[in-house]
């Protein structure tokens, strides 16, 4: 986290009005909200004048104070969740959010003297990066999910109109003054795309929760009781790997010692699918919604060790951020992807009980399960 709060792109002095948009705010649910609204706090501290604008499912607000040596005003867009069912639904759920955002702050976008957007809402730089020559102050891109990339890279096969918007998508990231990446594996594909290293900065995000000895872990669902529980926190969506986690957590109680659990306290189509098909197999899954914030740190010391897993064909388009606050919860850790992914080194660096297994190792998965299990319950 100290990455995230200290390393500003931003002078108080010479550019003391900014402006941050994001997507889904606290208490929503949404990381990327979660960790600018941590940003906006530590950049009024720092003696900014922050505006912060996202998205709240509660109904549309201002709140606005001094904060440290600064001023926080946090502008909140009531906004309906986004449509899964349909792509069109989707896009246009998209196009319309953006709008909404970039209208709702345009007099604060005038005047500010730096500009920090995202990558959620998807396509932000389409509105933003042809209007610069309307914002007077810089315009930083802090690049979280690349956008058309995932939606490339979840299809089968190309489409010419994803290759186009790729191509325009990558005229105005090169138009853009600066960009933040979180992890070595982004920075490559950004370089990849023609944007020079010298515009980049290197700023991960750090765990949004500190863990001070003095948290008690959440009590176990009841029917995880007794058990090696294996936790999933947060998204797991279409940029996670489901197949060898089904296949290998099947073998690990069809052929193995079964003592190893899922737990998913997770949302989106990736823990739907994992949760439908073991229970359509008769095999242990427990899966509940995600918890607030404030309950985070507790949740991530309850299991035994946390899964985190991605898809070869997202890395460097996807940052799983729950690694940070997995690492920094003394917790085992069990990685299903790419040792090409930022995730692995991380882990690699901040665990020693890790492990870490490629896509499609099925039987690695469930030998990881097995030792996960006997570092909890040593066998006879």
């Amino acid at each position: 986290m100290m990455d995230l709060l200290a390393k500003s792109p931003f002078d108080p002095v010479e550019e003391p009005k900014i402006v941050i948009i994001a997507d889904w705010l606290p208490p929503d649910f949404g990381a990327v909200g979660q960790y600018m609204q941590m940003r906006a706090q530590a950049l009024a501290e720092q003696g900014h004048d922050v505006t912060l604008i996202g998205l709240a499912s509660s109904g549309s607000a201002t709140r606005s104070g001094a904060r440290g040596q600064g001023r926080l005003t946090e502008l909140r867009l009531s906004a309906t969740s986004v449509p899964r069912t349909s792509l069109l639904r989707r896009l246009l759920w998209t196009i319309w959010t953006n709008v909404r955002l970039v209208a709702a702050g345009f007099r604060s976008l005038r005047a500010a003297d730096g500009i920090l957007f995202t990558g959620s809402p998807p396509f932000l730089i389409h509105l933003l990066a042809p209007l610069r020559f309307l914002w007077r102050g810089r315009l930083v891109y802090r690049i979280t999910d690349f956008h058309p990339e995932c939606l490339i890279a979840a299809r089968d096969r190309p489409s010419w109109a994803l290759g186009i918007l790729l191509s325009l998508t990558n005229f105005w990231r090169r138009r853009v003054d600066g960009f933040e990446v979180l992890g070595l594996d982004q920075r490559r594909r950004l370089q990849e795309t023609g944007v020079p290293e010298r515009r980049m900065t290197l700023v991960r995000d750090g765990s949004p929760v500190m863990f001070t000895g003095q948290e008690h872990a959440e009590p176990l669902p009841q029917p995880l009781a007794g058990t090696v529980v294996l936790l999933y926190s947060g998204n797991y969506g279409v940029a996670h790997e489901v197949e060898t986690v089904v296949a290998g957590y099947e073998r690990h109680h069809r052929q193995g010692s079964g003592r190893v659990h899922l737990w998913l306290s997770a949302t989106g189509g990736g823990a739907d699918e994992v949760a439908m098909r073991l229970s359509g197999r008769g095999l242990p899954i427990h899966k509940s919604a995600p918890v607030p914030l404030e309950r985070l740190a507790g949740l991530l010391l309850a299991p035994a060790a946390h899964l985190v897993t991605l898809r070869d064909a997202f890395v460097g388009f996807v940052m799983p951020s729950k690694i940070y606050a997995c690492v920094a919860s003394g917790r085992p850790i069990l990685f299903v992807g790419s040792a090409d992914s930022d995730v692995d080194l991380i882990a690699r660096e901040g665990r020693a009980d890790y492990w870490h297994v490629v896509c499609g190792d099925v039987a690695g998965f469930a030998a990881a399960l097995e030792a996960i299990a006997d570092a909890q319950q040593p066998r006879p």
